[in-house]
């Protein structure tokens, strides 16, 4: 499992956005629905339902090659998923999204409790 370091300014330019763009190619729009069923809807879901967004922070480790960050999140229904995804242009691209661990879970509730 991956690595984060929480940065703020991250969890401030999430928080700041009023509307989200995504970059979406052949190889993301279908290896996430194949690999871990969800849908880029859901996916893109984790990001407008804000109020349940939870940032990990920048990935530290393995060390990827450019800036990958992770966060924690629900779709509009309550289902609740991992996400790594990297900025480009101002768009967010993501790499990966699937179900929550057990361990993202417990994570998860303790920062909602914040």
């Amino acid at each position: 499992m991956a690595r984060f370091e929480f940065i703020q300014w991250l969890a401030d330019w999430l928080v700041a956005r009023k509307r989200f763009e995504f970059l979406w190619d052949t190889g993301n729009e279908t290896k996430n629905l194949q690999k871990h069923r969800v849908t880029i809807t859901e996916a893109e879901q984790v990001f407008q339902n804000i109020d349940c967004l939870a940032p990990l922070g920048i990935q530290i480790d393995p060390k990827p090659d450019e800036p990958r960050f992770g966060a924690l999140g629900m779709t509009l229904l309550g289902r609740m998923l991992a996400v790594s995804f990297t900025v480009r242009a101002g768009k967010i691209r993501i790499i990966s999204i699937r179900p929550m661990s057990a361990k993202e879970r417990r994570i998860y509730g303790k920062i909602r409790e914040k």
